[in-house]
């Protein structure tokens, strides 16, 4: 069972066939999909599932906080469920593959209380761009 599906489960999300099927899906380390690959993942695994309840159940995982909608230089959107681990993304700037990394120090440490403008901070998010090995080769 995926880390996803057990969080799920904790919070009662009604698991039904089609909702633990994009659930299993997203699981595993660097999932970074498109709805559209989400969907396609789910119709192998359950044919008659509809494009329309695979965006409805990223919607509602995205609401939940289980899955973090990520996008990236005006791309598709992606859906990460690794929303309760920190980290951060590294992008290709050519074919647009993500990858988590996990750099170590706190970033909100990183910007001085001068930089803050008063703001009472809560989060950072930060990209690293370059290419892919495949992308740097072509």
């Amino acid at each position: 069972m995926s880390d996803l599906l057990e969080r799920l489960r904790e919070r009662g999300w009604r698991l039904t066939s089609q909702r633990r099927v994009v659930a299993e899906v997203l699981d595993g380390d660097h999932v970074h999909l498109t709805a559209d690959e989400v969907h396609a993942r789910a119709v192998e695994r359950l044919p008659e599932i509809s494009r329309a309840t695979v965006y409805n159940a990223l919607g509602e995982l995205v609401s939940l906080g289980e899955v973090v909608e990520v996008s990236t230089d005006g791309r598709a959107k992606r859906y990460d469920p690794n929303a309760h681990r920190p980290h951060e993304h590294l992008v290709c700037s050519g074919c647009g593959l993500i990858r988590d990394v996990h750099p170590t120090g706190d970033r909100l440490d990183q910007l001085p209380a001068g930089e803050r403008f008063g703001f009472t901070v809560s989060g950072v998010q930060v990209t690293y761009r370059g290419l892919c090995p495949a992308c740097a080769r072509g």
